[in-house]
């Protein structure tokens, strides 16, 4: 299906035309739940991985046989999709029945594997992949059509609160036989990091920066355009929520700074660096709902809705993974915002 984002609820550029000087484009990814191919872009998909390549692995220190099994986490989700999607015979309530209330009470987390060390190699998941072919706005290597994120599914990594990610570039061309059976950790310290397997409707969009990154002059007309805060209610236009950066999980385009505050964000070698991408927990929330594609606002209430991949960043918060302009093989760089 082909999403659309409904057109702007005002043409901001009429109101500032300095902004034209600003815009970019970035790549909507809309995932939602399906069942992608290994040639196709995805996230929580199977990965065109090299038979003869090995799978990444974590060896960063951390505590890594205690959580919830990645199998529990799906076989929950199964359980109460099932439940919640049926409709009750005369007589039975909504939700699980009380046969799948003991399998869901029995996914318990717990030392599911006491035997693995906090420096034991255990295998990245699988995250999302994009094929250039589908993606415009794809940043990175111009000679490589292939983006695969795989992530430590741990809140512990570098010192801080927060999952390791790595990078795959490649050429899909030169893939030749495909590696059958995509390893997964056994046990992931938050069910939040397992994705759900989601195929992808991308659709390119016009951004403005956040407004944080506007020039004082400019963002102090905005601020007085949008008018005082009292004054404000849920039919009110805004800049950040509404006319600058698109919500959801997106390749391109600018970062949003609701939750930090503007951060220049640089390469260890000392350039700046782009967005390239945006894992985000949730395709829209209460003050972007301008931004819902238009085939979803009948369902845009539905249970999950604005959750489709299942992945929770923080505090439902968004993960943005920006590159180097200087080499955009160097390492990535991670941002979060809650």
């Amino acid at each position: 299906m082909t999403r659309t984002s409904p057109a702007r609820p005002v043409d901001i550029e009429s109101v500032f035309p300095e902004l034209v000087a600003h815009r970019c484009t970035a790549t909507r990814l809309h995932p939602r739940p399906g069942v992608p191919g290994r040639h196709d872009s995805s996230v929580g998909g199977p990965f065109l991985w090299p038979a003869d390549e090995p799978w990444p692995v974590c060896t960063e220190r951390h505590r890594r046989g205690y959580g919830e099994r990645t199998a529990d986490v799906r076989l929950r989700r199964r359980v109460l999709a099932e439940a919640w999607g049926r409709v009750p015979a005369p007589g039975q309530r909504l939700g699980p029945t009380d046969e799948e209330g003991d399998v869901l009470r029995s996914l318990k987390r717990g030392r599911h594997v006491p035997a693995l060390g906090d420096t034991d190699p255990v295998p990245l998941l699988a995250l999302a992949q994009l094929f250039r072919r589908d993606v415009p706005d794809l940043g990175g290597p111009a000679d490589q059509d292939l983006l695969q994120i795989l992530w430590c599914p741990f809140s512990a990594h570098h010192g801080r609160h927060e999952p390791a990610v790595e990078l795959r570039w490649r050429r899909s061309s030169e893939v030749g036989d495909v590696l059958a059976g995509q390893p997964e950790p056994e046990v992931v310290g938050f069910e939040g990091y397992v994705p759900a397997s989601c195929t992808l409707d991308p659709e390119q969009v016009v951004e403005h920066p956040d407004i944080d990154l506007l020039p004082d002059g400019l963002r102090e007309r905005i601020d007085a355009w949008e008018g005082d805060e009292e004054d404000l209610d849920e039919d009110s236009v805004l800049y950040r929520s509404d006319l600058s950066v698109a919500p959801g999980w997106k390749a391109g385009g600018f970062a949003s700074w609701h939750g930090t505050g503007r951060a220049d964000v640089l390469c260890s070698c000392g350039a700046r660096t782009d967005l390239l991408v945006t894992v985000a927990s949730k395709e829209w929330d209460g003050g972007s709902r301008s931004w819902i594609p238009s085939e979803d606002r009948a369902a845009s209430q539905d249970m999950d809705a604005n959750t489709p991949t299942q992945v929770t960043v923080g505090r439902w918060g968004s993960m943005n993974v920006f590159l180097c302009r200087a080499d955009p093989t160097h390492p990535a760089r991670l941002g979060f915002q809650g």
